[in-house]
């Protein structure tokens, strides 16, 4: 299980690669939307904004979210840090993502842009 700790670093390199990645700011740039990061095990929460391009990432459950990632905490880990790709987790049932079909997309693209999926 991963700690508190462990996921919210996870997503800092998350926030990180998107940042960094200026193809990536600029396709994102009237694309703006709050992701709730939840994990399964443990309860915890944790918001990634993207906003005119630029990602932020919080310790908390945003007040109103577009989207919503559901997997244990090892899971999320790995996968914000690139050691797994979503694709997995998601087709072995271990991750589970809401939203409207279109932010999928996006998201899915995102991680395949950072992570050369």
């Amino acid at each position: 299980m991963a700690s508190r700790e462990e996921l919210l670093d996870s997503l800092r390199n998350f926030e990180e690669l998107c940042n960094r990645n200026e193809e990536l700011k600029k396709m994102n740039r009237t694309w703006n939307r709050t992701v709730l990061v939840r994990a399964s095990d443990t309860g915890d929460q944790f918001s990634i904004r993207m906003q005119d391009g630029d990602v932020t990432v919080a310790g908390e459950r945003p007040e109103g979210y577009d989207l919503e990632v559901i997997a244990d905490s090892d899971t999320l880990s790995a996968m914000f840090y690139g050691e797994v790709t979503p694709t997995d987790p998601y087709l072995n049932g271990t991750l589970a993502v809401k939203g409207a079909e279109d932010d999928l997309l996006r998201l899915d693209f995102i991680t395949a842009m950072i992570w050369d999926e």
